[in-house]
């Protein structure tokens, strides 16, 4: 497996704020130094179950994640830090889900976490998270915005911007989704 800090084409970010929760993401698909796509949605809702994602990494990959993870919803509803457990299990010991090549952020109403493809569940500090190449950028930029008057899906808004200015794999056609907390 290759090292997901190497990874690059995307932005996630998620904020968690005044009740809000929200997950945004760029469009920006690349292939090495070539733009492929700039309007692809790579945060969605998970089904009905009141969880949304994005992801960084290989599309396909992320796609089969996707469906575990509503998999495991539905085995374990209401209970995202359960699923997500149960699939880190899954994505750490199936031989070919460990060949899988993506990141997610997953939030609902109670909880925001990060899973990665070594199997970690981690929940953020601050209210805020980050992944793909533009996310340390965007990370620091919702940081710096918390303290502000600003919403979650202002900040989130922001800071995608700001990530957009400084990562070339990252572009502003975002996707936003929204819960309430």
């Amino acid at each position: 497996m290759s090292d997901p800090t190497n990874w690059h084409g995307t932005t996630i970010l998620g904020v968690r704020k005044g009740g809000k929760i929200v997950i945004a993401g760029d469009g920006q698909v690349s292939m090495g130094q070539t733009v492929m796509k700039g309007n692809a949605r790579k945060v969605r809702p998970l089904g009905a179950t009141g969880v949304i994602a994005g992801f960084a990494g290989a599309t396909a990959d992320a796609m089969t994640l996707f469906e575990r993870l509503e998999g495991k919803l539905e085995q374990f509803p209401n209970q995202l830090t359960r699923a997500c457990v149960e699939m880190a299990k899954d994505w750490r010991t199936d031989r070919y889900l460990r060949r899988l090549e993506a990141m997610m952020i997953v939030a609902d109403k109670n909880v925001s976490l990060v899973l990665t493809g070594t199997g970690d569940v981690l929940e953020p500090e601050h209210g805020v998270v980050a992944i793909g190449s533009g996310g340390n950028y965007a990370l620091a930029a919702a940081r710096a915005l918390m303290d502000t008057d600003m919403d979650a899906e202002a900040i989130a808004r922001k800071a995608m911007a700001i990530a957009a200015e400084i990562c070339v794999y990252t572009n502003g056609n975002l996707t936003v989704e929204m819960l309430d907390a």
